[in-house]
């Protein structure tokens, strides 16, 4: 923090990201400076191992040279559930690569079992009745600066198991906040076993293409609730994307709508709730509710074209 104090340029980054101080220290935003070894003078003995098992220290031993692994960054402490810091993250201030830096995998850090913001957010969270995932740190924090507590992130990987066993501490209710590009991307299948194992309930609030939820909270904090109260489940999401960009004023379109909603609809391990949204893809298709309930059958060829699996019952 007295660092980030004295560097005029890592506070004008954050004030041009919108940040206030009030934000900067509920987060415990600092920097790091663009020196090899600042560290030196925060830890009277620089050469301890712990330093490079925490992963603040870098060793190379072919060199014997040490040298601190977070130099011209902001930097967020991450905090765990409890509010102990097991980890920080750094994010370069002017352009360069990697635009974030996390900290190594440590015996107290996993980045598949943590989340970003969760320590802040847990009162929020459990007060709202859900968890808002959102992609990043300073998604987090923007959200928090616009007054939407309740917002966490992954850490440079996508949800995990154990995620949603941490989160479902809090809540049985989580809203993935991503735009509609990303959402689309996200892996269904595992939310469909999770939220039965679990017993959860996984929801897309699609945001505009290139949609960011804090900027959506600037502009209109109702437009953020709003996208939230209409947050769809995953295979409703996908159903969506495929009939809402298909041309189903003709028969040639309506049915590459079905075929292209097959391979949502197999996605899903349950059949009664396969069922259900079978029913409504022939219903706005117009194509035999038998053929689709065949769903479970059907393959695909080179040409992306559906084949039916002889069924040997029959």
């Amino acid at each position: 923090k007295q660092q980030l104090r004295g560097s005029p340029r890592a506070v004008d980054y954050l004030k041009r990201r919108g940040l206030t101080g009030e934000i900067a220290a509920r987060f415990g935003l600092g920097y790091a400076p663009d020196r090899w070894d600042p560290l030196k003078g925060a830890f009277a003995d620089y050469e301890q191992p712990e330093l490079v098992t925490a992963g603040l220290v870098v060793h190379k031993a072919d060199e014997d040279k040490r040298y601190d692994r977070f130099r011209d960054r902001i930097m967020f402490p991450i905090r765990n559930a409890r509010g102990d810091v097991i980890g920080f993250g750094g994010r370069i201030i002017d352009a360069g690569e990697p635009k974030y830096l996390n900290s190594p995998e440590t015996p107290v850090f996993q980045k598949g079992s943590e989340l970003y913001g969760l320590f802040e957010a847990r009162q929020a969270i459990r007060e709202r009745g859900y968890v808002l995932v959102v992609e990043g740190y300073m998604d987090v924090i923007a959200l928090a600066e616009a007054g939407f507590a309740g917002a966490v992130a992954p850490l440079g990987t996508a949800l995990t198991e154990d995620h949603v066993q941490v989160l479902k501490n809090f809540t049985r209710h989580i809203v993935l906040a991503y735009d509609a590009d990303n959402a689309g991307q996200t892996a269904a299948e595992k939310w469909y076993t999770w939220e039965q194992r679990f017993e959860i309930d996984v929801r897309v609030a699609a945001l505009p293409e290139g949609g960011d939820p804090a900027d959506l909270f600037k502009a209109d904090p109702g437009a953020l609730e709003r996208a939230v109260e209409g947050a769809r489940s995953f295979m409703q999401f996908k159903l969506d994307r495929v009939l809402g960009a298909a041309d189903l004023g003709s028969p040639e379109g309506r049915a590459r709508a079905a075929q292209a909603s097959v391979r949502v609809l197999r996605e899903h391990t349950n059949e009664l709730v396969r069922e259900g949204y079978i029913q409504q893809v022939a219903g706005l298709t117009g194509f035999d509710h038998a053929w689709f309930k065949r769903v479970g059958r059907l393959e695909f060829d080179e040409h992306d074209n559906v084949i039916i699996v002889p069924d040997k019952t029959e």
